[in-house]
């Protein structure tokens, strides 16, 4: 079950990194993100063992979240070429489309087998009925959910107007964490977790939203956002008062 997943992955990683090379955009992979991680949960869910409540809310979680969040990078990235911090690797890195294919499409390959092991973990098992777990996970992803939405949509209409072109966006959601969107995403996969620890040994997957976690906070989402958001006018004292990740926590 384990190398079926890893397969299917990497099958469609390389259909990701094909579609890049001909329309010579690397950014392309962040179109392919939801939809990966829908594709991983109809796969497993065909695989599993026997079908149940907890399965297929997961499944609808992971589809509706996916399909938001492809909905919405395409509608941003639309007729904007490829997205600054690949294109400076296109334009740094030697043996570009080697380095490419395994520095982004496979990476990504393997944070997405990482992350979605709460997933298919759940769908390969059986586990007891609907429990209190189970409702604190729902809790926790829909505030997950409703922190990324609104904080893309809050984005979304602040670079619509023209008056806030080379402005930071410090209001709604952003006045309390500087990136509302990736918070909530963090909180999505602790929810989908809390659904793993309600069947025997699930709670093994928390390696998932921790490695989501880590990697938006430290990596690559809060790092090189900020990395470009310093060059703003009013950057320092916007984040010298708004917490980076987890709002109203300076330090995470």
């Amino acid at each position: 079950m384990y190398w079926q997943i890893a397969l299917v992955i990497f099958g469609f990683m390389v259909l990701a990194f094909i579609v890049a090379l001909l329309i010579k955009d690397n950014s392309i992979i962040d179109l392919f993100w939801g939809p990966g991680f829908i594709i991983v949960t109809a796969f497993s869910l065909s695989m599993a063992p026997d079908l149940d409540i907890r399965k297929l809310i997961v499944a609808f979680l992971v589809l509706i979240w996916g399909m938001r969040l492809t909905v919405y990078i395409f509608q941003r990235n639309r007729r904007k070429g490829e997205d600054f911090r690949y294109k400076h690797w296109r334009d740094t890195w030697k043996n570009f489309i080697l380095r490419s294919f395994f520095q982004i499409f496979l990476l990504q390959g393997l944070f997405m087998y990482i992350i979605s092991y709460p997933i298919w973990y759940i769908n390969y098992n059986s586990g007891e009925v609907l429990s209190t777990i189970d409702t604190v996970g729902l809790v926790i992803f829909g505030i997950g959910f409703m922190f990324e939405t609104m904080g893309d949509m809050q984005l979304s209409f602040f670079k619509q107007n023209p008056k806030n072109e080379g402005k930071l966006i410090t209001t709604g959601l952003w006045k309390y964490t500087r990136h509302p969107n990736y918070f909530g995403e963090s909180l999505i996969w602790w929810g989908l977790w809390f659904y793993a620890i309600a069947i025997p040994g699930g709670w093994m997957t928390i390696i998932s939203p921790i490695a989501i976690m880590l990697t938006l906070r430290f990596v690559s989402g809060v790092p090189m956002l900020e990395k470009k958001l310093k060059e703003y006018p009013g950057w320092e004292e916007y984040s010298r008062k708004t917490a980076p990740f987890v709002p109203f926590i300076k330090w995470l």
